[in-house]
């Protein structure tokens, strides 16, 4: 079983393994603000819709912890400013606002209490959601089993393993669960570009769990398809809308498009913190725009002629009708989702 530990809480502050180095360098930096948080957010030092969320918590902690001696106003208002920050650092994956407003309303809660205690509330607060999140990823990967058949060829999209979520994975784990339930599957691995996701990230953690996989293009999703027999693909999820309409890395709409042609299941793997009812469709969630020279730039070397222009969109949104079922902690949820998704969020097991 792999040792690396993406999200720590270590006397007193923050530890995270910086995603941007790997998979040549295993590195951990340590955080003791919340505002170094968010910029640890926005720069991708920790990514993933569930790891954000939890990083974000802890980043609340910091923030509480440090104005303890003022007082429990002034430590509530210190928590108020910790999350319009850490609220901004990303916009699309919904795990982040989930994860702050969850705990600020724990701290208003508790506002009666000394600052040291309020301190512990939050603290206790961002424990309790990377829990619940380990947790939550390994049923996801026990419902998801049956989906999986023996042998099977999956075809992965960006990364959404333990370093995504801070537990043990969401689409990746399915993969992780299958192989260690002796499934012999094999894992196509999407290089996830402009920034390399897949390549980097996901290929190194299969590799610390023994998981058979090949890397591949992202242009070659369909060519694989064709060629190989692609069984089914597992994607993530930043933000799933009332209707099922997900939003995920870019690519993932023109993977699931082939997927459709080719008549392969396509299915969106995530915690119900992930599923926003006051969304009604796609087509309303905000997606984040990142810079150009993630495009135009690898490793620092320009790759684009000087003034040609460069969009980055980080996220795209694949409607409803292209996803075949979409797997929580509490259960598979089918169509129709805009029916479905609401028992789902009212109930604790849907299977």
């Amino acid at each position: 079983m792999p040792d690396y530990k993406p999200i720590t809480w270590i006397d007193g502050h923050l530890r995270l393994l910086d995603q941007r180095r790997l998979p040549q360098e295993v590195v951990y930096l340590d955080y003791w603000e919340a505002e170094a948080v968010a910029d640890a957010i926005r720069t991708m030092v920790v990514r993933g819709a569930p790891a954000i969320g939890i990083a974000a918590a802890y980043g609340m902690a910091l923030a509480a912890c440090q104005s303890a001696s003022y007082g429990v106003s002034q430590a509530l208002d210190a928590l108020e400013r910790a999350a319009k920050c850490l609220r901004q650092a990303r916009p699309t994956a919904v795990n982040l606002s989930w994860a702050l407003d969850r705990v600020l309303a724990k701290a208003h809660a508790a506002e009666t209490l000394d600052a040291e205690t309020l301190c512990t509330v939050v603290l206790e607060e961002a424990h309790r959601i990377l829990e619940e999140e380990r947790q939550s990823n390994l049923r996801m990967g026990e419902y998801a089993l049956a989906l999986v058949p023996d042998g099977a060829r999956i075809l992965h999209h960006c990364n959404t393993g333990p370093l995504a979520t801070g537990g043990y994975g969401t689409a990746l784990r399915v993969a992780i669960a299958a192989h260690q339930a002796g499934k012999h599957v094999h894992v196509y691995v999407d290089e996830t570009r402009p920034r390399l996701q897949g390549a980097r990230l996901t290929a190194w953690e299969l590799q610390q769990y023994g998981v058979p996989h090949t890397v591949i293009v992202d242009g070659a999703a369909a060519y694989f398809m064709r060629t190989v027999g692609i069984d089914l693909c597992v994607v993530g999820c930043d933000r799933v809308a009332a209707n099922g309409d997900t939003a995920n890395k870019i690519g993932t709409y023109q993977l699931a498009l082939a997927a459709h042609a080719h008549g392969i299941p396509f299915y969106v793997v995530g915690p119900t913190s992930s599923i926003d009812l006051s969304v009604a469709s796609g087509d309303l969630i905000e997606i984040e725009t990142r810079p150009p020279e993630e495009v135009t730039h690898i490793l620092g070397q320009r790759m684009v002629p000087e003034g040609s222009v460069a969009a980055n969109p980080a996220f795209d949104v694949t409607p409803a009708r292209y996803i075949t079922a979409i797997v929580t902690e509490r259960g598979l949820v089918w169509p129709p989702f805009s029916k479905n998704l609401i028992r789902i969020m009212g109930s604790a097991d849907v299977s």
